[in-house]
């Protein structure tokens, strides 16, 4: 799995995952998803993103997400 769209910059966005280097967070685009926007429409939306960026959100999240231990207690 290649990443190479998301930087991690301390001066940009206080240092959020964001696309590309540009002020749209990693976060954002997935809440946008969660809404049920679909890729055409953030395209639309945000004409300076690819359909790469999009995808290479979703393998972040799935990536940044799979990394981490939760104790779960019942």
């Amino acid at each position: 799995m290649i990443i190479n769209r998301i930087t991690i910059d301390p001066e940009v966005m206080s240092g959020q995952p964001c696309i590309r280097g540009l002020r749209i967070p990693v976060p954002f685009i997935l809440r946008l998803l969660a809404t049920g926007k679909t890729i055409h429409q953030i395209l639309e939306d945000y004409p300076e993103l690819e359909e790469e960026d999009i995808r290479q959100t979703l393998s972040f999240a799935s990536w940044a997400t799979s990394e981490k231990t939760i104790t779960v207690t019942a």
